[in-house]
């Protein structure tokens, strides 16, 4: 029998007799990796990682095509946090801000504050976009109340993060044909609430996925899909990076070039990938060729 892994995975599960489907997403070395790309405050680091496991959740019951990210931006200390995850299940974000950060923060208090969740291929130019209400202090609670207005169906989200780990639960309440018992136990929704009440954050971030769902649910049926491993994953590329050299105009790529000597050096927010580019290739760029190729460097 396979054994499947405890981190950087996704469950998917219906608990057949309550008429309910969920997600549990489970990170571990991508979230490191995500958190290793800059000294986050510890409130912060905790609000992108349950961020970076929310936009897996999110992914877990629609047909993909590109990435779902989730986007929040204010006028405060907390500028910008971003997570995405696309359709290989591969994950990426990042947050900045301006010091000093409070110890914590409720999101319905950030001055100026617009949260998006984005779903799309940039590249084929298909996007829809969703805005999300910050009428909650807590990220699952505003998620929570996003699932309720856009599909007119229950949702309850729980996510916790630390430095290992960043872990998700999310259920939906389904039409009557969810479960074949559904439509005639009124109280499974609210009973299916109650039992995920009881789920502290450290239970969450300290249980294995399999073990977590058995202790919550083994009396409502619970059955399991395919498991889906996760990674980090950044889906930069040095001709992504031409392009945007591109659109910035001859203008800004010459002072670009005056202020390091004739050279250019671009480095990914996401993943610290460095790409270099000497007058050589900015003529090339400008003239709409491509430069050369060049390998990746880490930093």
């Amino acid at each position: 029998m396979e054994t499947l892994p405890l981190n950087d995975v996704m469950h998917r599960f219906m608990l057949e007799r309550a008429g309910v489907r969920g997600t549990l997403v489970r990170l571990g070395a991508s979230w490191r990796e995500v958190a290793s790309h800059a000294a986050y405050p510890a409130a912060l680091q905790a609000l992108l990682g349950e961020t970076l496991a929310a936009s897996a959740l999110l992914t877990g019951n629609i047909k993909l095509d590109g990435a779902l990210s989730i986007e929040l931006k204010s006028s405060g200390s907390l500028r910008l946090l971003f997570a995405e995850c696309s359709d290989r299940d591969r994950l990426r974000g990042l947050a900045r801000w301006n010091e000093p950060l409070p110890g914590s923060w409720a999101l319905n208090e950030l001055p100026d504050a617009v949260m998006a969740i984005t779903i799309g291929n940039v590249e084929r130019g298909q996007r829809y976009q969703g805005l999300v209400e910050l009428g909650q202090a807590g990220l699952a609670d505003a998620l929570e109340a996003y699932f309720v207005q856009s599909e007119q169906l229950p949702a309850r989200i729980v996510l916790a993060a630390n430095g290992e780990h960043a872990v998700g639960l999310m259920l939906q309440k389904l039409p009557h044909e969810g479960g074949r018992d559904a439509v005639d136990d009124a109280d499974a929704w609210n009973r299916i609430v109650h039992l995920t009440a009881t789920l502290g954050a450290e239970e969450l971030l300290a249980t294995a996925p399999e073990q977590l769902l058995y202790r919550l649910y083994h009396e409502e049926t619970v059955r399991l899909f395919e498991a889906r491993e996760l990674a980090f994953g950044c889906s930069c590329s040095r001709e992504r990076v031409t392009g945007m050299l591109r659109s910035l105009g001859r203008e800004e790529v010459e002072a670009a070039l005056a202020a390091r000597h004739d050279e250019i050096e671009v480095i990914c927010e996401f993943c610290a990938q460095r790409y270099h580019f000497d007058r050589i290739d900015a003529e090339l760029l400008l003239s709409g060729k491509a430069p050369p190729p060049a390998p990746r460097t880490e930093q």
